[in-house]
């Protein structure tokens, strides 16, 4: 993490500065949020990751202002699932991201995840670089939630 920026656990006090970040980035692709189903989980990140065993953080910069997010969803045994994976753009370019998900990798292991999936669109070509860089590999699940167009899995 770059000087002066932290990483901390997240609770439902950030609930409101998360959604800012998540529905600006959207919004910054042309994405659209979803606040009743995929991205529910923004009102109550306790009860959707820490509490079921998982683990919701975030990226806050020097001035105190949350700027970054990553959350880690249990999906089953051994599994789970790479959410809500934002940086803001002004933040971009400094390794913050690669810092982020490095970190949900080791904090998967050490929560004992044996696999962790995600699914983005191919309009976050940054992000979907970076997964690939980091390993993941394309998969077809069941369904994807309405905004994505692609799935990676990883085995840890």
């Amino acid at each position: 993490m770059p000087p002066g920026y932290t990483l901390r656990p997240a609770t439902n006090a950030d609930c409101e500065a998360v959604r800012a970040v998540v529905l600006s980035v959207l919004a910054e692709y042309g994405l659209q949020a979803d606040l009743s189903t995929t991205d529910a989980d923004l009102f109550d990140l306790e009860g959707h990751y820490a509490q079921r065993g998982g683990c919701f953080e975030v990226v806050v910069d020097p001035n105190g202002k949350i700027i970054a997010s990553v959350g880690l969803q249990p999906q089953g045994e051994g599994l789970c699932e790479l959410r809500k994976m934002y940086l803001l753009p002004q933040h971009r370019g400094r390794g913050i991201g690669r810092t982020l998900l490095d970190h949900a990798l080791q904090r998967a292991r050490e929560l004992g995840f044996r696999e962790i999936h995600l699914e983005t669109a191919s309009v976050l070509k940054e992000a979907t670089a970076m997964y690939e860089r980091a390993g993941f590999q394309p998969y077809q699940p069941e369904h994807c939630s309405a905004r994505c167009d692609l799935a990676y899995r990883l085995m840890l």
